[in-house]
């Protein structure tokens, strides 16, 4: 089959013919998103959401759709597809622009964890490009005289910097995947970065109060102005550094950023900090993404397909899930008390063996498969009890060690992005992308900000019984996540996409949207705006300013320990209906679905 030819710089023109919501107007800053942005995250990223999420439609189209949290990497997207682009020519477009004007969140100076869908080969495949410790990093790296440090000492500082992973990952899906050229790609973020954006009321509120932001010098004179405060909503951001970072990238592939001069900006950068971090040109230089098999589970007549570890999200919400088929959720109104309450038992059950058990495959044995066993599923689904909460559950041992791992100490913020991508050829690809909590670790080079991933790691190395941790800082290794995007197939073919952000919320975020269209028949969109809910084994916690709110007595009076607090969600999904695809976007954020 011929291709007509990718023209780099007319990507607006090629907008064009997307659908006329999206891209009105001839200019380039013509377009209005058909959602109004609104003020949803503080650092570190929590909502601010005063009333209950909008009732909003989904969206539809006939051919291909992108759901991310930004209209403009939306937009960028939808212009990729239908320029004959795929689904992975869309998605790394997508995430050059989020770099733009989601800084905050992801981007080229952190990782991801990607699962897709191959329609021609009808074959599921996971990509890993989480960030790596350094060589030189040891196990104590974040304690102090054998204690963990504060998180913000420790993730304000250049040792919290892992080998950046995105990239690497983006440049081997394209290889497998790519219908367009890798140059051609960056082209929207290009000229967006060059020609400006307009301050969102969201960044404009991240901005605000941000002290360890403004104390990097490079970092504070980008995001602030000469007095020191955020650029107002409206501003239009230039970053003409960034533009020429992508140029470079585009024009010479990832390489260009592992190794010369760009890759010892990086390490230079991370060094110069106050407290410096040992990253090395060695370690850019032998980073490798990964494709792993993907972890997919049955779940009634579906199959459910995700990250394996290090991601501790797939793993975890499939646990969830096969937990709460022994209760009868599926048969209550998804905000009662009862399915609240089976919810947030399921979590605790699930959530005490991901802190136990789960960390990089390639330093310690996961046990996936007896994790997921069914006979030891329904022995966890017998411990809770419909009429009251358990105290925080302990991880269960279904390999009948004579002992159990160490639990360590992890602190995932809330932070990340978003995008799912069906293209017209079937083709779907769900990424979650981060530089972890919001603004990474504040060190600005190139025009982008650099990860503080390796606070992923526990902070200690060894519980309080001197058990080593599994997910404790190693040469090399990858820390333990949550992110979690999935995809849900019946029959052998995709019905379902979806991701969110969220640190370790994530996993709450993703099992609540997929029961509700699983279990709930509810359309995406009113799956991904159902109120927040669920217990991290911790306090069972409730989306503040919701209908929930009603719920609080009567899980009191189960025993539940009840937070009603911001739990800013950015799910974004797509569903595969007989008559095309329907797209949701999480209002808490920005986001926007849309196609063609």
């Amino acid at each position: 089959m011929t291709m007509a030819r990718w023209h780099p710089g007319k990507w607006l023109a090629v907008a064009s013919l997307c659908l006329s919501a999206l891209c009105a107007g001839p200019a380039a800053w013509a377009f209005q998103p058909v959602v109004p942005q609104s003020v949803e995250d503080i650092q570190p990223e929590a909502a601010t959401q005063a009333t209950s999420p909008d009732a909003r439609a989904p969206a539809h189209a006939a051919n291909y759709m992108v759901s991310s949290a930004n209209p403009w990497a939306t937009k960028a997207g939808v212009a990729i597809l239908a320029a004959g682009g795929s689904a992975t020519d869309a998605v790394i477009a997508a995430q050059m622009v989020l770099n733009v004007v989601e800084p905050q969140s992801s981007g080229i100076g952190g990782g991801a964890f990607v699962v897709t869908f191959d329609a021609a080969l009808r074959r599921v495949q996971a990509w890993d490009g989480r960030e790596t410790a350094p060589a030189a990093a040891r196990s104590d790296r974040f304690m102090r005289e054998g204690l963990a440090l504060k998180f913000s000492d420790a993730v304000n500082s250049g040792r919290s910097v892992g080998t950046p992973g995105l990239l690497r990952v983006l440049g081997l899906m394209h290889e497998q995947h790519g219908r367009l050229p890798w140059s051609d790609l960056f082209e929207p973020a290009i000229d967006l970065a060059q020609r400006g954006f307009p301050v969102s009321e969201r960044l404009h509120a991240l901005l605000t109060g941000q002290n360890e932001l403004q104390a990097q010098p490079a970092a504070a004179s980008f995001f602030y102005d000469d007095n020191g405060q955020p650029w107002p909503v409206g501003h239009r951001l230039r970053n003409p550094a960034l533009a020429q970072t992508l140029r470079k990238i585009a024009a010479n592939g990832p390489r260009a950023f592992y190794e010369g001069p760009m890759a010892q900006r990086i390490v230079d950068a991370v060094a110069a900090h106050k407290v410096p971090g040992d990253l090395a040109l060695k370690d850019l230089a032998d980073y490798r993404a990964l494709e792993r098999a993907p972890l997919c589970g049955p779940y009634k007549e579906y199959t459910i397909c995700g990250m394996p570890p290090p991601s501790a999200g797939p793993l975890t919400v499939l646990q969830m899930l096969g937990i709460l088929s022994h209760t009868p959720l599926a048969d209550l109104a998804a905000d009662s008390l009862q399915a609240v309450h089976l919810f947030a038992e399921a979590g605790k059950l699930a959530f005490a063996d991901r802190d136990a058990y789960v960390g990089d495959p390639d330093f310690v044995d996961v046990p996936v498969q007896a994790l997921l066993d069914p006979p030891y599923l329904a022995s966890r689904a017998a411990l809770i009890q419909p009429d009251k909460a358990m105290a925080p559950a302990l991880a269960g041992n279904p390999l009948r060690l004579p002992s159990l791992p160490g639990r360590g100490n992890t602190p995932e913020l809330p932070s990340t992005t978003h995008i799912v991508v069906v293209d017209a050829r079937g083709n779907v690809v769900s990424m979650t992308s981060t530089i972890e909590s919001a603004f990474g670790s504040k060190i600005f080079v190139d025009g982008y900000l650099l990860n503080n991933q390796l606070t992923d790691f526990s902070l200690t190395d060894a519980d309080a019984n001197g058990a080593p941790v599994r997910n404790r800082v190693e040469p090399g290794k990858r820390p333990r996540s949550s992110m979690a995007p999935m995809l849900v197939l019946k029959d052998g073919k995709p019905v379902m996409a979806i991701g969110s952000p969220g640190g370790s919320a994530i996993i709450n975020f993703v099992a609540k949207a997929l029961l509700g269209v699983l279990d709930w028949e509810m359309n995406i969109q009113e799956a991904i705006s159902l109120p927040n809910r669920g217990s991290q084994n911790r306090t069972t916690d409730l989306e503040k300013g919701t209908s929930l709110h009603t719920l609080v007595p009567g899980l009191t009076a189960l025993g539940h320990v009840v937070r009603e607090v911001d739990l800013p969600s950015g799910l974004q999904g797509i569903v595969l209906v007989p008559d095309g695809l329907q797209g949701g976007a999480d209002p808490r954020r920005e986001g926007l679905a849309a196609g063609g």
